[in-house]
């Protein structure tokens, strides 16, 4: 199985690289734009679709409580059984949006140190998308939802990881 690392703070991992053409990157000076949780509250609900190596993939966000949204992700083996998880909040952060994730194996052990987690800082928010340095998120038609992420491999390539789920009913 090919390793990948977080390029610029990830989300989840996809399924297919395409050039970058889904994902923003942030400047090291940027400002996040002003924007607030229910401008996200199309995310809500429980999506699967294709993930690594063609295995299925569940991502679920939980209603808006406190300016947070609670989000986990489940990426499954060609077996059906756990390959890893993450555990995302999506927050009101000064004025704006941030994701902060944590990815962890089978066995609850975490990838990131104990107090460390994963950070995107909101790019742009739209209409049915967010984009976040590094990661997007974007309606696709009705029942659709996007979720890209730039990430970097073992050597210094980066491409861009792409889920496509659809609405669980």
């Amino acid at each position: 199985m090919r390793v990948w690392t977080i390029f610029a703070a990830a989300a989840g991992l996809a399924a297919a690289p395409l050039a970058a053409e889904e994902t923003r990157l942030a400047s090291a000076d940027h400002v996040p734009p002003p924007a607030a949780i229910e401008q996200l509250d199309w995310l809500v609900g429980h999506w699967s679709g294709e993930g690594i190596a063609g295995a299925v993939a569940h991502e679920s966000w939980l209603p808006p409580s406190g300016g947070t949204m609670v989000g986990t992700f489940v990426q499954e083996t060609g077996e059906g059984e756990v390959m890893f998880t993450e555990h995302m909040y999506l927050a009101e952060e000064d004025g704006s949006l941030v994701v902060r994730l944590k990815h962890f194996n089978p066995d609850l052990t975490g990838w990131e140190e104990k107090d460390d987690m994963l950070r995107f800082r909101l790019v742009a928010v739209e209409d049915c998308a967010a984009y976040f340095s590094a990661l997007t998120y974007r309606c696709d038609g009705d029942d659709g939802l996007v979720v890209a992420v730039r990430m970097k491999s073992e050597g210094d390539a980066v491409e861009e990881l792409v889920f496509r789920f659809r609405r669980n009913r």
